[in-house]
């Protein structure tokens, strides 16, 4: 009587070949079939993870060196505001203000940075979910709608983000610069992605939202234009330019206000005539930094000059006249 012996069962598991091959290795199914749970999933997992880390160092070395050739020699095309790709007069502002190129730089790559590691790790968390046998579908589609439902609340937050990323990237203004953003008018203390913060002339700190900024206008980048208009009633007008012409010579001559002249100013002339006489208009092209130190010592050399040549006298006296005396009477 021949007795046949019954066959050994063959392991069932999602990874045939694998396994196959622990089936092989070890002749226990259980070890087979398990060995894809707890051996082979454990390790895409870690993998997954792995790559996940790599391709963020990476990601974060690129941006760090491309900050770091930004602040250091020429400026990315990625950095560059678009104000600087055209011709502009004046000086460059890029060689003017190195530390704020280094700070705006900074601020940018700090974004990038966060952008990159939250794309990375979210790429690397579904993965996992799928290794884990998670359905993604109804997962993917909870969290389009959850993200439309808070897109829809947070529209003002949404605002101000994209507000200051491209503040940043567009370099509007920055720390230290003098600006008037419509209500407030100061200088810029901070300036972060949702916020930024700007100190008036009387001390006061304004918090401004920057989804809120409908216009900029920067006093510190590039140069500034002064325009003076003097006053000198009826009095000779050539006389009076050629006067004004040599005061702002001499303080455009002057070394401790060269560093901030980008042009020589230029007398331009009769601007207004009035009723109460004519009014002469004189023009400086400075540095931003340089504008008001060279404004109060312009004015007061004009105002000096024209003293000393006699026409503000005569400008006093048609203004105020002496009254009469018995003595004129008579």
């Amino acid at each position: 009587m021949t007795v046949f012996a019954a066959p050994a069962p063959t392991p069932s598991c999602a990874d045939g070949e694998f396994c196959t091959w622990v089936y092989d290795l070890t002749g226990s199914t259980w070890a087979a079939e398990g060995s894809y749970y707890f051996f082979l999933k454990p390790l895409r997992i870690i993998a997954i993870l792995l790559l996940a880390i790599v391709a963020r160092y990476l990601l974060h070395k690129l941006i760090s060196r491309l900050v770091r050739s930004t602040s250091e020699g020429s400026v990315p095309a990625i950095l560059k505001p678009l104000r600087n790709r055209m011709p502009t007069a004046g000086p460059d502002p890029s060689t003017v203000v190195p530390e704020r190129r280094r700070q705006r730089a900074e601020a940018i790559g700090s974004v990038l940075r966060s952008l990159v590691t939250a794309f990375v790790f979210s790429i690397a968390l579904l993965m996992i979910l799928e290794e884990l046998s998670f359905n993604l579908g109804p997962l993917l589609a909870s969290a389009g709608i959850l993200g439309l439902a808070i897109g829809f609340g947070a529209q003002s937050l949404v605002k101000d983000l994209l507000g200051g990323l491209f503040m940043l990237l567009e370099d509007q203004y920055g720390v230290g610069d003098t600006v008037d953003l419509g209500e407030a008018t100061g200088i810029v203390e901070s300036v972060g992605l949702r916020i930024t913060t700007v100190r008036d002339a009387r001390g006061v700190l304004w918090y401004i939202r920057n989804g809120e900024i409908i216009r900029v206008g920067n006093k510190s980048q590039g140069w500034a234009m002064l325009m003076i208009d003097m006053p000198i009633g009826f009095a000779d007008a050539e006389q009076a330019v050629e006067v004004l012409r040599e005061a702002a010579a001499n303080v455009y001559a002057d070394p401790e206000l060269a560093e901030h002249f980008v042009e020589a100013p230029e007398v331009l002339g009769v601007e207004t005539v009035t009723v109460e006489g004519t009014v002469i208009r004189t023009i400086a092209k400075t540095t931003a930094d340089g504008q008001y130190v060279v404004g109060r010592e312009l004015r007061r050399r004009l105002t000096e000059a024209l003293a000393g040549s006699g026409i503000t006298a005569q400008l006093a006296a048609r203004a105020f006249p002496r009254p009469a005396t018995p003595e004129d009477g008579s």
